[in-house]
């Protein structure tokens, strides 16, 4: 009688368990359908209908909100362009420099085209694919008070945007004090108040804005080695990574970038810059 009950209450519990579990999975499955879910893979982007793509809100040429409210920039028609050829939409998430990667470890982003430059640190943090575009550390001053060489910024203040290459590089390199900022308006707020001698950031955007702002200079164009700007995944996302290589190599073939630049670079740099400098073969 007693093994009776032990069985009993055995095979009750199984179901109850058995319940429980397909509650629980249920209940997961429901709310990644209803949220889209976490996974960035080729086939969840495809199955999703929607690429969710992090870019910068702040930067002309690159990625900013024009006067009408959309969404414009050499990242934004790549972006575009990307969701196309996966056959969904693109939709957006603004983001600053220092907030990239964070972006993708929560899962508010498949991928980020936001003027993200390659370092050995940030692959650690992140995967990257082929890069589509090069630059180098630039610096900028007033007219009036130009810097044309490194030697000039010994113990001065420097202006640098969180987690930029710029950041980096005069971190690493000393002998200034850096006035650092979360977004590019801020930075650019700040020389424009004449709070620091110069402001460093990637030199492919100082040319555009010293263009519409010529009280100032790129008194000094290139410090250290060119720098490489890339798509970036988060950490161990093959799926996407693979599919993005092959898209910028399919992409670079088509000379679309070259058309990119030429539409949405090139009124910002103006002649002294070609599409050369900036566009990789």
């Amino acid at each position: 009688m007693k093994k009776n009950k032990l069985k009993r209450r055995i095979a009750i519990w199984s179901v109850v368990i058995v319940v429980l579990l397909v509650t629980f999975f249920g209940f997961r499955s429901s709310l990644n359908d209803s949220t889209g879910g976490s996974d960035s893979s080729v086939v969840a982007i495809k199955k999703r209908g929607v690429l969710r793509v992090a870019v910068f809100g702040d930067l002309p040429p690159y990625g900013w909100v024009d006067e009408h409210g959309n969404r414009r920039g050499y990242d934004l028609r790549l972006a575009r362009r990307m969701a196309k050829d996966l056959g969904v939409k693109a939709k957006f998430t603004q983001v600053n420099a220092n907030n990239r990667v964070d972006t993708l470890n929560s899962d508010k982003a498949d991928i980020v085209l936001a003027n993200f430059t390659v370092t050995p640190e940030r692959k650690q943090v992140a995967d990257f694919a082929r890069p589509y575009m090069k630059v180098s550390v630039g610096v900028i001053s007033p007219k009036n008070a130009p810097i044309s060489n490194e030697r000039q910024l010994k113990n001065k203040t420097v202006i640098v945007n969180k987690g930029t290459t710029a950041e980096n590089y005069f971190t690493e390199k000393g002998g200034v004090s850096l006035l650092k900022f979360d977004s590019k308006t801020q930075q650019f707020n700040a020389i424009k108040n004449k709070r620091a001698a110069a402001l460093a950031d990637d030199n492919s955007y100082l040319y555009a804005w010293v263009k519409r702002n010529p009280s100032y200079t790129v008194g000094i164009k290139n410090i250290g080695p060119n720098q490489y700007i890339a798509p970036a995944v988060k950490k161990g996302n093959k799926s996407l990574l693979d599919w993005t290589n092959q898209e910028i190599t399919k992409l670079t073939n088509q000379g679309f970038f070259v058309t990119d630049y030429n539409k949405e670079l090139k009124p910002y740099f103006g002649k002294e810059v070609k599409p050369s400098d900036i566009v990789l073969n």
